[in-house]
């Protein structure tokens, strides 16, 4: 038996205003769906952040049911959870529950384990950090029903696993029921599985199935797995899917021209006009000039963009620039400048995302309800 488990979608997701990259990320969501059926699995796993935003767009919303129709079309049954991005603070139903009422998907956020093919499905919608001892004896009621299932038994989570990321790890791996053979993870961008002593299964990462503004420019490589259930044991295999190209380069400003024409020999006769970011390192740097040698790249890429690190002195530098991992370094700015991890996890992993996708009136309520928690914590 085979299933596959996507995750991080973000669909509705416009990066950089382009109505290029949302298109790209209906491309590749659609590649995994047509994969999926093409290659006979048996029923798919969505684990969490279907949309960029709670309220997508129509576009985004019609691009999931066809996926799903296409699915039930072939006879492959899909589950889904609820990630973050899913999820608005303000009092409404998810978007993503009109697809289980209408029996196009089942949802399983809630953590009430379902039969299906002599598998043992069970997962929990995106679970806040100061939640998380909440769930300590939701988990030990399915772990004693996972070890009493003589089949396959999956646990799907949208949460950072600490041994995965510190610094976006919400539960440590010690914390997750021992009994299930697969854990179908979503959260963290970047693809990674790992096997612990202490679980009978994989914890597995699919990552985003393209490359979101947080994540920054880079090189990298997306997809989903393919997970083989034949035997006792889960076999992840890992199915790269066709992404736009992005490239990262560093320079010195003395070398511009060269670096320019070294970039375009890389990306000519590209399939798909890559991203192309370019770091300038150097002093009394005339911004004309590099405008003037940038826009030789124009025709040959989708988007190019340019930063400036200006040195000042030998061992320090001034970044007009993104990190790669931008949600960890933030983080710990963060920390350093709030002097409290709750505080700057607050500010970073729930008040950021919302107030970047202009929901100004859902930010408000996040706020509200925050500070009603400060209150009811300072009375005890």
């Amino acid at each position: 038996m085979l299933f596959s488990h996507i995750s991080d979608t973000h669909l509705g997701l416009v990066q950089y205003g382009s109505e290029e990259r949302e298109q790209d990320v209906y491309n590749v969501f659609n590649q995994a769906i047509d994969t999926s059926i093409n290659d006979h699995v048996d029923f798919v796993i969505f684990a969490g952040d279907i949309f960029h935003v709670p309220n997508p767009n129509g576009t985004a919303i019609i691009q999931m049911a066809n996926g799903l129709k296409r699915l039930k079309q072939n006879n492959i049954d899909s589950f889904f959870i609820l990630g973050e991005h899913d999820i608005s603070r303000i009092r409404t139903t998810p978007i993503p529950y009109v697809y289980h009422n209408l029996e196009f998907s089942k949802y399983i956020g809630q953590g009430k384990p379902v039969e299906y093919k002599n598998i043992l499905l069970a997962g929990f919608d995106k679970i806040r950090k100061t939640e998380i001892s909440q769930y300590e004896e939701k988990f030990a009621t399915i772990d004693k029903i996972a070890k009493e299932h003589s089949g396959h038994k999956i646990l799907v989570l949208h949460q950072g696993i600490t041994e995965f990321n510190k610094f976006a790890g919400e539960l440590q791996s010690t914390d997750l029921p021992k009994n299930f053979t697969y854990y179908a993870m979503g959260h963290l961008h970047d693809t990674d599985i790992k096997q612990f002593n202490h679980l009978n299964g994989p914890i597995a990462y699919p990552g985003s199935i393209e490359l979101t503004t947080s994540e920054g420019i880079k090189e990298t490589k997306k997809g989903f797995f393919e997970v083989d259930i034949s035997e006792k044991e889960a076999t992840p295999n890992w199915i790269e899917l066709d992404t736009r190209p992005q490239f990262s380069f560093k320079t010195e400003y003395q070398e511009l021209t060269k670096t320019i024409d070294e970039i375009s020999e890389k990306i000519t006769g590209l399939t798909k006009k890559p991203i192309v970011e370019i770091k300038i390192n150097g002093e009394n740097i005339e911004t004309d000039n590099i405008q003037a040698q940038i826009s030789r790249l124009n025709s040959i890429a989708l988007r190019c963009f340019w930063r400036i690190n200006t040195r000042q002195g030998s061992d320090s530098s001034v970044f007009l620039d993104r990190p790669n991992i931008i949600d960890e370094e933030m983080y710990r700015l963060s920390v350093d400048a709030l002097g409290s991890e709750q505080a700057a996890s607050f500010a970073i992993k729930e008040l950021l995302p919302v107030l970047s996708s202009g929901e100004i009136k859902e930010a408000s309520e996040i706020i509200i309800e925050n500070f009603q928690k400060f209150k009811k914590e300072k009375k005890k």
